[in-house]
């Protein structure tokens, strides 16, 4: 198992106890779907041109894979285990490890 995907399955199990201890139970939002128009996912230096971009029918690929990584974290945590949440857990370790080796973006 690489790396990342031994993280992930830490990670996965250390939400799956703290779920089943009743920890996330209160949680501000708790029952409200996820705001995937959220601006916290973009780099505060360029909100104003994302979003500027966004109102024309754009969204950079980054926005896109880290609103990706925010559904599969959310539909993981729903599925039992089985071939479904391990293809998903697979495909979020892929846009991690792409959201990791993109270069980062200048405003200039």
């Amino acid at each position: 198992m690489s790396g990342l995907l031994l993280l992930d399955a830490l990670a996965e199990a250390r939400i799956e106890e703290a779920i089943a201890a009743g920890e996330l139970d209160d949680l501000p939002g708790a029952g409200r779907p996820v705001d995937l128009d959220d601006e916290r996912f973009v780099p505060e230096e360029v909100r104003a041109a994302y979003r500027i971009l966004k109102r024309a029918g754009f969204v950079p690929p980054e926005v896109e894979a880290r609103k990706e990584c925010v559904a599969l974290t959310t539909l993981i945590a729903k599925l039992d285990d089985g071939d479904e949440r391990r293809n998903a857990l697979v495909k979020l370790a892929l846009v991690r490890t792409r959201l990791e080796l993109r270069p980062p973006r200048t405003v200039d």
